[in-house]
Formats: C-alpha cells, sequence, structure tokens
C-alpha cells in the first residue's frame, strides 16, 4: 500500500511517503515568520501549504499515486480516539474552526489530494480532541469551566501500541501512564486502551512547558487580564507561546538550558528543576486515576531526549511502575500505521458527524 502522509506545525509542514510501513521519502518544509505573515488566518496558508508539498513530490519524482492519504488530526470537536475517514462534514467545520492550529490544515489537504486519485482515501487519526475521559475526570470547580482535553493523543497512542508491541502485549490489556515532552507536555493515564485522564496541554494546564505556562493560580490570572497591562491576544501568549522556559530564560533549547546549569546557572537549574517537578506530579497524579494499577510509565517527546531531564523523572517516579523511554515524536509513522490498519481492514474506520 501506498501512503501519503501530511502533518502540518506552526513553523513547518512535514511529509512522508510509505510503501506499507517502509519509509521511501520523509521531509520537512520549514515555514519563514514572513511567509506566514502574508496570510492573515491559518486556514489562509491551505494552498500555499498544499502547493509546497507537490513541489516535494515532484522534486523527488514521486507520482500522485496513493492508495491513501492520512493528514493530522485537526481541532475539531471532541471525537474518540481512531481512524476517520475525512468527509463533507469535518471538512466544513475546518473552514471555521473553533480554534486556530496548523493542524487544522491536515484533513483539508488529505481531502485535496486524495480527490485527484481515483480510489485514493483521505483519513486523519487520533486528533488531539480526542476525549475519552471518565466522567468524573470531566468536572472542576466552577459548573462554568468543565474540563476538556486537548493533547497528544497521536503520539501519545502510538508510543502505547508501540511499547505494547515491544512487550508481546496489547495497547487494550495494559494501564499505563504516557508523558509527552515536548513544546507543550501532555501526561495521559490510559486504561485498557482508553485515555481516562489528560490534562489540557493546547490551553495551558498541567505542568509548564518550554512555551506553555500550565495551570497558573486562578486569582492572579484574572487580576491580570483586568490590569489593562496586556490585550487579550499578549495574554494568550503568556499562556501558550511565550510562557514556561521561554519567559524564564529565553529559550526553549533544553540542551542549551542544561549546558547553562553544568557551567553554573542556579537560575536555569531552579526552573528547569521545577518544570520536570511538576511533571513528575501530574505522573503522581495520572497514578492515582489508575488506582495505582500500573504496567509502565512511558517517556516520549523532544525533550524526553535530555537525561538530564529523564534521569531527574526516573528518580521520582519510578517506584510507582518500570520507566520506559521512546524520545522524539513518532507522528508521521503514527499516521501511516492507522492508514495501513484502515486499508487492510485491522483497524475500523469511524464516520465523523
Amino acid at each position: 500500500m501506498k501512503i501519503l502522509t501530511i502533518n502540518p506545525g506552526s513553523t513547518s509542514t512535514k511529509i512522508a511517503v510509505y510503501d506499507d510501513l517502509n519509509p521511501l521519502l520523509t521531509e520537512s518544509i520549514s515555514h519563514s515568520v514572513e511567509e506566514l505573515s502574508r496570510y492573515a488566518k491559518v486556514s489562509d496558508q491551505f494552498e500555499f501549504r498544499r502547493d509546497l508539498v507537490l513541489d516535494v513530490l515532484r522534486r523527488h519524482e514521486i507520482p500522485l499515486e496513493f492508495d491513501a492519504i492520512v493528514g493530522r488530526g485537526g481541532l475539531l470537536k471532541p471525537v474518540e480516539g481512531g481512524v476517520y475517514e475525512v468527509n463533507d462534514v469535518m471538512l466544513s467545520e475546518m473552514e471555521h474552526p473553533l480554534r486556530n492550529h496548523a493542524c487544522n490544515l491536515g484533513c483539508r489537504m488529505a481531502a485535496d489530494l486524495a480527490a485527484r486519485i481515483p480510489g485514493c482515501r483521505a483519513l486523519t487519526a487520533d486528533p488531539g480532541v480526542v476525549d475519552e475521559l471518565d466522567d468524573v475526570a470531566r468536572v472542576s470547580g466552577s459548573p462554568l469551566l468543565p474540563r476538556i482535553t486537548t493533547w497528544h493523543a497521536l503520539n501519545q497512542r502510538a508510543i502505547a501500541r508501540r511499547f505494547a508491541a515491544d512487550q508481546g502485549r496489547r495497547y487494550e490489556d495494559l494501564n499505563l501512564i504516557v508523558a509527552h515532552l515536548g513544546g507543550g507536555i501532555s501526561i495521559g493515564a490510559h486504561r485498557m486502551g482508553r485515555c481516562i485522564d489528560v490534562n489540557n496541554a493546547f490551553d495551558g494546564e498541567g505542568p509548564f512547558s518550554p512555551e506553555r505556562a500550565g495551570t497558573l493560580p486562578p486569582g492572579s490570572l484574572i487580576d491580570l487580564c483586568y490590569s489593562q497591562r496586556y490585550t487579550r491576544e499578549q495574554l494568550k501568549r503568556r499562556i501558550s507561546g511565550n510562557a514556561g522556559l521561554v519567559a524564564h530564560l529565553g529559550t526553549t533549547d533544553v540542551a542549551q538550558i542544561v549546558r547553562n546549569i553544568e557551567a553554573g546557572d542556579k537560575k536555569a537549574e531552579l526552573v528547569l528543576g521545577a518544570m520536570i517537578y511538576q511533571v513528575c506530579k501530574s505522573i503522581g497524579g495520572a497514578a492515582v486515576a489508575l488506582a495505582g494499577n500500573i504496567d509502565a510509565i512511558l517517556l516520549t517527546g523532544g525533550v524526553s531526549y535530555s537525561q538530564y531531564v529523564t534521569d531527574r523523572v526516573r528518580s521520582r517516579v519510578e517506584f510507582l511502575a518500570p520507566l520506559y523511554i521512546y524520545p522524539g515524536e513518532n507522528e508521521m509513522l503514527a499516521l501511516a500505521s492507522n492508514g495501513l490498519g484502515a486499508l487492510n481492514g485491522t483497524i475500523p474506520v469511524k464516520e465523523y458527524k
């Protein structure tokens, strides 16, 4: 089966071509601030990014002949995990999304390109809005603000399935805590194939991260909103973008921060230590969600390449369960795996309504 995967991010569009799960091409197309500033809205970038994907395929002499094109899932309304056929309802919602992010372009690009190929299917899988929370996990202290999920569903579930395969077991038979440590951080409690509790990493809940503020003191946050010191958009950036490590230390580069610590930077040591501490507390909370019945703790995401970070996480949480590290993001392979499963019938394809 020939599969094309497309993953639009804030400053890049990643594509990969697979023969079954054998990668034939992987490429990340970077987008400069100047290029993207020409577009008033993220949705306006659709043709620009699509045409760049076509250019890459032409340059590598890869014909537009695929059995499936799998796009990264957008910020839709909450759905169960799994593979979805891109349909008119999904495309209509992505034209006017509730929340703006480049990931919203994934299903649109998949549908546009698949429509040019006879018999090709346009699919998406495990979007960031996957919601399988236990009902008790949805209730907050205010009826006005129920807990919602926006998290690294695609990578978390892919890593959980990879770990299960490594152990000769099924994801659906395991209780796992999966911590995605990247630009944003999400920590999920996975019970027998469902993520029953996870923080809203997109909007700023849970541990702070390289670029997100995490959970903040609510009273102080409300006071800041009415202080007239910042506009609404500036405050949004103070929660996601110009927050976390970058707000404290001026960089999101964890490797550089560690080098600064080794050179004697006490502030860097304190701030990175605080992020690690909050990650460990959230892992502890996920352990409670699973009532202490945990087969493994899995660390993934780009920050998991840092042994400085993973050693300190391990020292605090490994009393709960064995800890395994799967650094980086495996989203392209995860998209392809879901697409192949849909094509060969091992993964059911759901209808978005």
